[in-house]
C-alpha cells in the first residue's frame, strides 16, 4: 500500500477535472500512457469516479485450478479483494485486457458498493451490467460479458503492481473516470496535477466561450496571444474563474 493519502482538497478538486485536462498535464511530464485504453462508464454519473487504486491481477485460466469450489475459499483473491478494497479506493482490475469472461459481476460491484468503494475498472469484461449500471458507484468495463472469470481468468493477486488497458497501475495511483475514460495519475503527481488543472479548465471555459462567439482558434487555442493572455486574466476576475 502507498504511504500517499488522497487529501479531501485534492478529491475535490479532481472530481471537477477533465481527463483529457489530465492527460495533457501528465503529457508535460513526460508521460504518455496513462489512459486506460479500451474502457468505457457503464453508466455515466455526470460526476467524476476520483480514489486510489487497490488492485487485483488476473491471469490466465488453468482448468484444473479453476473449478466453481474455489469459491469455497474465503480467502480466493477476487473474493478477497472486494472485502477489504479500502472505502473511498477504486478496485482496478487487470484482465489483459480479454473481455471473453467477467472479472465481476452486479452482486460482488453491490458489496463493493455498499462498503464505501468509489469506483470499479477492469480491463476486461462485467456482467450483470444492468444491475451494475444502476449503483450508484461508477465502474468501468471493456465490455458486458456473462461467462464467469473462471473460464478464462484466474485471480492471482491482490495489491501489486498492474497493466489496466496497456496503462501502468501502481497501488495508490489516483484513478479519475469521466464520460470519456479513466486516467491514472502517479500518487506522487496527484495533487499538483489537481491544482494545476483547475487553471487549465477555467482557461477552456474562458476559450470555449470566445469560440461560441465565433472567434478563430489560432492565438486562442492553445494561448500563443499575451492580448488574449490579458484578456483571459480580465474574464478570470470578473467570472470568479
Amino acid at each position: 500500500m502507498t504511504e500517499y493519502l488522497l487529501s479531501d482538497e485534492t478529491r475535490a478538486r479532481l472530481s471537477d477535472i477533465s481527463t483529457a485536462s489530465i492527460a495533457s498535464a501528465l503529457y508535460k511530464r513526460g508521460l504518455r500512457r496513462q489512459f486506460i485504453q479500451g474502457v468505457a462508464p457503464v453508466s455515466h454519473k455526470g460526476r467524476n469516479m476520483v480514489g486510489q487504486a487497490f488492485t487485483l491481477r488476473y491471469m490466465p485460466a488453468r482448468e484444473d485450478r479453476n473449478a466453481m469450489e474455489v469459491f469455497q475459499n474465503p480467502e480466493h483473491p477476487q473474493r478477497k479483494a472486494i472485502e477489504t478494497c479500502p472505502p473511498g479506493w477504486v478496485l482496478v482490475m487487470d484482465a489483459r485486457r480479454d473481455a471473453r469472461a467477467a472479472t465481476a459481476g452486479s452482486i460482488l460491484a453491490a458489496r463493493l458498493a455498499v462498503r464505501g468503494g468509489a469506483g470499479l475498472v477492469t480491463d476486461g469484461g462485467l456482467r450483470d451490467v444492468a444491475g451494475i449500471g444502476s449503483l450508484d458507484m461508477p465502474s468501468y468495463c471493456a465490455n458486458p460479458s456473462a461467462p464467469t472469470n473462471l473460464t478464462h481468468h484466474e485471480a492471482i493477486e491482490i495489491g501489486g503492481p498492474i497493466g489496466c488497458g496497456d496503462a501502468p497501475v501502481f497501488p495508490g495511483d489516483v484513478m479519475v473516470g469521466d464520460g470519456d475514460g479513466v486516467m491514472v495519475i502517479p500518487a506522487h503527481l496527484a495533487d499538483e496535477i489537481s491544482q494545476e488543472c483547475l487553471g487549465m479548465e477555467s482557461y477552456e471555459a474562458f476559450a470555449l466561450e470566445r469560440v461560441m462567439a465565433g472567434e478563430s482558434i489560432r492565438g486562442l487555442y492553445p494561448c500563443t496571444n499575451e492580448e488574449i493572455r490579458a484578456q483571459y486574466e480580465t474574464w478570470r476576475q470578473k467570472t470568479g474563474q
